[in-house]
């Protein structure tokens, strides 16, 4: 007996109401990047691992998945090398190419490449999967989508007021009440320097980061352990716990760092967004966040995060601004911002609150039930005109028995039958079945496309 098939633990297989789902997903979210002047591109899911490596942190190059070379990738290595089972150094001797991680190391590579044919700013969305070696769980999966806009080639704080007005219409237009929750880098950096601790900014931001997942006290146990003394935590507790409105934590953090002039640019950058956002009428909550640090390293202004109100669940979307991305391309000076639409989360957060509108998960609208060589002729032609007019509609392939179609259309949930016989062929029409009443009416083919079209 064959073995029974399986797939690799982290990936998922689609149902086609799943696949539905999903695809109301990434289409909702294409519309509202059109109508921001967004522009889609593709990248290769395969990237040369010097594109990904050293992009992400130690942590990130760990968990890129790695291509064996095809060939004889044997050639080139000695026995002492092969003997020494040093697994990184021989991946690097076995492997050139990886999946990519996320999709903006890839987008910085491809500006570089195309930076002839773009026209900065270049606005650009991608929607596409991205992989990732991580222990699969719950939530968290080794091959997902991510849904990115970015604009590059501009410095302009008005690009990151778009992106968030963007988040705002794409949640408003799900259904999902949402806290959107902005920080700064420069701001981390300015706190990093008030207590005396500059050189550890990436220590004290990835501990930060974790503050909603592991509490204050193991963040604290965490900055010890990284060499934080305890006086430069102390300092940074009244900071980390900043409450109030977000003018009130902007007024209290021009005097706490009044003496870092970084701190204080970040601090005006996210005045300069907050105060613009507030006359734009969003739908959704904004909130300065000083916890806020978001893991990548390449994060150097603004930075983003937006968490569900109704649902518990992580971060469904992020990003933030990076000031040289492509510079370690070879092509310096280039400044971007954007953000990341987290599509496997939200389609969970959709399921939990039964958000999706049924004409989304909907697929047939019609079965045109075959009772013969005749009938499905006659029916043929119906159908062709009722497809032309938008509605999605098949006809059973076999002349089965009629118990058996009707047992197809509510398997896949067809709101409307159509049973043509002899009778209804001498009249030259056909009898449209309410499969949810039982309702049954004989009607022309203009009156049954009409009646779909309502």
């Amino acid at each position: 007996m064959a073995a029974k098939p399986s797939i690799p633990k982290g990936t998922r297989d689609f149902s086609p109401v799943e696949m539905a789902k999903r695809n109301y997903i990434f289409n909702t979210i294409r519309d509202v990047y059109h109508l921001y002047g967004f522009q889609q591109i593709e990248t290769p899911s395969m990237e040369m691992l010097s594109t990904l490596m050293g992009k992400y942190g130690e942590e990130g190059d760990k968990l890129l998945f790695k291509i064996q070379n095809s060939g004889d990738y044997f050639s080139g290595i000695t026995d002492e090398e092969l003997l020494s089972r040093n697994a990184v150094k021989l991946a690097s001797k076995f492997c050139e190419k990886g999946l990519r991680y996320d999709l903006t190391v890839p987008f910085a590579r491809y500006v570089v490449m195309h930076r002839d044919e773009i026209t900065f700013p270049f606005k650009r969305y991608q929607i596409q999967p991205v992989w990732r070696a991580d222990r699969p769980q719950k939530g968290r999966y080794r091959e997902f989508y991510q849904c990115d806009a970015d604009v590059v080639g501009s410095d302009s704080l008005l690009n990151e007021v778009e992106l968030m007005q963007i988040v705002d219409t794409v949640f408003t237009r799900f259904g999902i009440r949402v806290c959107i929750k902005i920080n700064n880098r420069k701001i981390l950096t300015g706190i990093a320097e008030i207590i005396g601790e500059a050189d550890k900014i990436v220590d004290i931001t990835v501990a930060i980061d974790k503050l909603d997942k592991i509490g204050l006290d193991n963040v604290n146990a965490e900055l010890r352990e990284k060499g934080i003394s305890d006086e430069a935590i102390a300092k940074l507790q009244p900071i980390i716990l900043l409450s109030g409105t977000n003018a009130e934590k902007l007024a209290t953090l021009k005097t706490v760092l009044a003496g870092s002039e970084t701190g204080i640019r970040g601090v005006e950058e996210s005045e300069f967004i907050l105060n613009t956002l507030s006359s734009m009428g969003l739908k959704n909550e904004i909130e300065l966040d000083l916890t806020l640090a978001r893991g990548l390293n390449y994060y150097t202004g603004a930075i983003f995060e937006v968490k569900a109100l109704d649902v518990q669940i992580g971060s469904i979307t992020g990003g933030g601004r990076y000031d040289n991305l492509t510079g370690v391309f070879g092509m310096s000076g280039v400044s971007g911002v954007g953000i990341s639409f987290g599509a496997d989360r939200i389609f969970d957060v959709l399921n939990q609150l039964e958000l999706y509108p049924k004409e989304a998960v909907d697929s047939t609208q019609l079965l045109f039930i075959n009772f013969g060589e005749k009938e499905a002729a006659f029916a043929m032609e119906i159908l062709a005109k009722a497809r032309a007019a938008g509605i999605r509609a098949e006809i059973y392939p076999d002349a089965a028995k009629m118990k058996k179609q009707m047992s197809y259309a509510n398997a896949k949930n067809v709101p409307f039958v159509v049973i043509i016989g002899e009778n209804e062929m001498n009249e030259g029409k056909a009898m449209l079945k309410d499969m949810e009443t039982g309702e049954q009416k004989l009607v022309s083919t203009e009156e049954l496309v009409a009646a779909l079209q309502d």
